[in-house]
């Protein structure tokens, strides 16, 4: 693959296209699991796993599957299950390896299998790198770098939230503010603060 394509999805995914500050996907996780570093961490590297895995896993349903039977309009059912897939795979991994952050994480791990931003990544690669059936040269490596990389800007988004809601808790905010909203509204001057990266061009 083409370094300049690569560092193109990279960059595109962390920071100018990141699924939860530019595209307002997976919100609940976001805000639900922020609120500590050690969890937000561990959701961002869970997602960053299913959607990676996720990636690969729908662009050869895609590609061999649904394109060759002319069954495309079965595209959302099966990146769902896919993704349910992963998502109970890794929910078993930490349940068995780390009760603690299992009980942490709570309804939060289970709601990655209807993260929206898990399904966006599978939507949007196969819209990107497939026209008319066929799929673009590398189609597959850009793939699977944009299912990691929309994962870690998932993970630099969480990481960046639960670090400044930390500090929050250290000040006398007023009880109106306390909570969600303040989250909210840190949320929205993230947003704003990475909309400055659109003016990248490549």
């Amino acid at each position: 693959m083409d370094v300049g394509k690569f560092m193109a999805i990279m960059i595109s995914m962390v920071f100018i296209n990141n699924f939860i500050l530019s595209k307002f996907l997976g919100l609940c996780s976001f805000i639900g699991v922020s609120k500590e570093i050690k969890p937000a961490v561990s959701m961002g590297l869970a997602v960053t796993f299913v959607t990676t895995m996720s990636s690969i896993i729908s662009w050869l349903i895609y590609r061999y599957l649904l394109i060759p039977f002319d069954i495309t309009y079965l595209r959302t059912i099966s990146f769902i299950l896919v993704i349910a897939s992963f998502v109970q795979f890794v929910e078993m991994v930490i349940r068995k390896t780390s009760p603690g952050l299992y009980r942490a994480f709570g309804i939060y791990l289970p709601l990655i299998t209807v993260n929206c931003a898990v399904l966006g990544v599978a939507v949007l690669n196969s819209e990107m790198f497939f026209i008319n059936g066929k799929s673009l040269p590398d189609s597959f490596l850009m793939s699977v770098a944009q299912g990691f990389f929309a994962g870690v800007g998932y993970l630099l988004a969480m990481t960046l939230m639960s670090g400044i809601r930390q500090k929050l808790e250290m000040i006398d905010a007023p009880r109106s503010l306390k909570g969600v909203p303040l989250a909210f509204i840190i949320a929205s001057l993230m947003s704003l603060a990475f909309m400055g990266f659109n003016g990248f061009k490549f």
